[in-house]
């Protein structure tokens, strides 16, 4: 009988696993709920949210590790994120008469600072359902959780790149003497049972 090496084959297969995972062009089209000019908007709205900065050494939210854990995280929101790219979209259409991602990126960045502020959607005609604000705002909070668990991001802050489980971090401890007004308050909760 007659043995085979798999060494070159693992090989094989480790540089294909290693291709398909470093680049965001490989995707399986029915596996992505978001269109190609969805992503764009996205990352175009991480950049202007987040850039880059050589002061911190820190890089912009669009930068491929952190936009690849973006879109993978907005795959799993997809309703809520195209609802709110839309709303965005909408917004800098009826503000600067072209999409968000075709805007320059002093306008991004204006539109996106005011992204969740009181009168952002007053551009827009018509009635705009609560659900699509609240899109966007979750929208933005995706973003900014991505791009601070980056480690890169993590250790400019001077926190190890790390979960907080199994070993967690000091807290100070604070006036448990602030709860009295609660304990007193007594139970306002029934039993499951």
């Amino acid at each position: 009988m007659k043995r085979t090496s798999v060494a070159p084959q693992q090989t094989v297969l480790r540089s294909k696993t290693k291709q398909l995972s470093d680049t965001l062009v490989d995707k399986i089209t029915s596996d992505n709920p978001l269109t190609a000019a969805q992503e764009h908007t996205l990352l175009a709205l991480a950049a202007a949210v987040l850039p880059p900065s050589a002061e911190y050494g820190v890089p912009g939210a669009d930068d491929a590790d952190i936009a690849a854990d973006t879109l993978a995280t907005a795959k799993r929101h997809h309703a809520a994120v195209a609802s709110a790219l839309a709303l965005l979209e909408a917004v800098a259409r009826a503000k600067h008469g072209a999409g968000f991602a075709e805007l320059d990126a002093t306008q991004r960045t204006a539109l996106a600072a005011g992204a969740g502020k009181p009168g952002f959607l007053d551009a827009l005609e018509g009635d705009i359902e609560t659900a699509s604000a609240s899109a966007l705002r979750t929208l933005l909070s995706l973003v900014v959780q991505c791009y601070y668990r980056d480690d890169r991001v993590m250790r400019s802050l001077d926190m190890e790149p790390r979960a907080p489980f199994p070993h967690g971090f000091e807290v100070e401890q604070g006036d448990w003497s602030l709860l009295e007004p609660v304990k007193q308050r007594g139970r306002i909760y029934r039993d499951a049972g």
